[in-house]
C-alpha cells in the first residue's frame, strides 16, 4: 500500500522547506501516527496545522 501524500497545487515549484528540529521521541510518535493513517509524517503535520487553524477560525490557504 502506498502511502498518500499531499496534492495540493505547488505553483510555479517546490514548496519553501521549513527546517524544525524535533526531539527523536517526539518524532518517533508522528512518524507511527503517519503510518497508522497511511500518509507520510510531512502531510500529517501539515493537516494537523491546517486544522489549528480552522479551530481559530482561519481558513487555510495552502
Amino acid at each position: 500500500m502506498s502511502i498518500s501524500r499531499d496534492k495540493q497545487p505547488k505553483g510555479n515549484g517546490r514548496s519553501p522547506m521549513l527546517p524544525i528540529r524535533i526531539p527523536s521521541e517526539l518524532r518517533k510518535q508522528f512518524d507511527d501516527l503517519a503510518q497508522e493513517e497511511n500518509t507520510s509524517t510531512s502531510n500529517w503535520l501539515k493537516e494537523l496545522g491546517r486544522e489549528a487553524l480552522r479551530m481559530k477560525g482561519i481558513e487555510p490557504k495552502g
